[in-house]
């Protein structure tokens, strides 16, 4: 198909709206970073203001072709993104808050989901056509809202000091859940809409549970072949290229093989590789690929196929609705999960506030929706308005919460968060200076 479209244009003419991403993106994110803003909003933005060009007469910057050849560009941003995600998992986190960490992510899972569900069935009908369609697509802006984002939250608990406590513990083991359970939804949604209803639920729960059966047995094998590399050959380039191999493979094998979505598949192969001891490693060297060109084309492309013609006031008032209930469930959900793990009321609320920030994990799983038509792409200007939002209101509510807090700040032993998969850290760990990697004797 990309072969098809592209043969109609001079495969360059790719290169110039390629350019300007890049460029712009780079600009632009730089921008948000000052104002405190997480870089994909400046990369969205950018989109957004690339995208003004179609809007000129006998412009030929942005034809069908070339947008088509950026949205695989996207799609390969979108599966790295995803892996990358899957290696910053720390499965440890668990042992030092374990039970509260469950009970908190599934209440603050369940609550988004449930207000999403009745918010986006309020406005799309949902509670007079119960068909299949609908149904899946109510439930689907529910799992949009229940993602979360916790980098943010990560930075404000440190400069507070209060990151190895009760609660930031709390916080990024249940964030580490979180994204788990709402990418197996996203999986679970998107295979049950495209196998007309819920009538086949036995057969797509069945498939999702073979595909994870599968991949546990393949990442036995895998485990152990990357421990052996890395012991025989430490810090070797080999490392990184097999875990794209890997992460490519999942990604295949779990939407053609089993009818779960690619992006689920690579997040799988991203968890996997994270028990291996050069995780960190294989982790840097795919944040640097990506944010290099990839996934600045994902977040941009966003902005420039955004079609803000179909904002209508009823749209409005939607998109504003689902932005309250995307606030609103995390801070109650998981304030309510808090207060039943026997917190306190005010470390439940810190808890809660400290889950409601959302960055491109929401972004993603919005994008699936809208390329599975089971999301209005009207709705992406308020995903972003919620992202905005909840980045600019988590740091300054925690501030005010743990304002005179004289309490411990040595509850925890250290936990190390260095591998959190979220953008912001990859940019920045992408501009970092890096050391020159001494050759490798080997062959590639």
């Amino acid at each position: 198909m990309l072969m098809q479209s592209l043969s109609a244009i001079e495969y360059f003419e790719i290169l110039l709206p390629l350019a300007l991403i890049l460029l712009l993106g780079k600009f632009f994110s730089l921008m948000g970073k000052k104002v405190g803003l997480p870089q994909v909003v400046g990369m969205i933005v950018s989109g957004i203001v690339i995208g003004l060009i179609k809007y000129i007469p006998n412009q030929n910057i942005f034809t069908p072709a070339t947008l088509e050849g950026l949205s695989f560009l996207a799609k390969i941003g979108v599966i790295l993104i995803m892996f990358s995600a899957g290696l910053g998992t720390d499965l440890k986190q668990f042992k030092s808050c374990g039970l509260p960490s469950v009970i908190i992510t599934t209440m603050g899972v369940i609550f988004p989901l449930a207000f999403g569900f009745i918010v986006a069935s309020a406005f799309n009908g949902g509670f007079k056509d119960m068909s299949s369609h609908v149904v899946m697509s109510n439930l689907f802006y529910g799992t949009i809202l229940a993602a979360t984002s916790v980098s943010i939250t990560v930075a404000a608990l440190k400069e507070l000091g209060k990151l190895n406590t009760k609660v930031g513990t709390s916080i990024i083991s249940a964030a580490i859940l979180d994204d788990i359970i709402g990418v197996i939804l996203l999986s679970l949604f998107v295979s049950l809409d495209s196998g007309s209803g819920v009538g086949n639920v036995g057969i797509v729960i069945g498939k999702m549970i073979g595909f994870f059966a599968a991949a546990a047995a393949v990442g036995i094998g895998v485990h152990f072949l990357l421990n052996l590399i890395e012991k025989r050959h430490p810090h070797t380039r080999r490392l990184p290229i097999l875990g794209f191999a890997i992460c490519f493979f999942f990604a295949y094998a779990a939407e053609k093989w089993f009818g779960v979505a690619d992006i689920t598949g690579a997040f799988v192969a991203g968890i996997i590789l994270s028990t291996v001891r050069e995780h960190e490693y294989i982790d840097r060297k795919v944040e640097v690929s990506n944010y290099l060109i990839f996934a600045p084309v994902f977040f941009a492309n966003i902005g420039i196929t955004a079609d803000f013609t179909g904002i209508s006031a009823t749209m409005v008032g939607f998109g504003f609705a689902f932005i309250a209930a995307g606030i609103l469930g995390k801070v109650i959900g998981c304030g309510l999960g808090s207060l039943i793990s026997r917190y306190s009321v005010k470390d439940s609320l810190r808890v809660g506030v400290g889950m409601m920030v959302r960055a491109e994990v929401v972004l993603v799983c919005t994008q699936k929706g809208v390329d599975n038509g089971l999301v209005d792409p009207a709705i992406m200007p308020f995903v972003l308005i919620l992202i905005i939002l909840t980045t600019l209101l988590t740091p300054l509510l925690l501030k005010l919460l743990y304002k005179g807090d004289k309490s411990d700040i040595s509850l925890l032993p250290p936990q190390d968060v260095s591998s959190d998969p979220e953008t912001e850290q990859a940019v920045q760990q992408s501009e970092a200076p890096q050391t020159p990697e001494t050759p490798q004797t080997e062959n590639v």
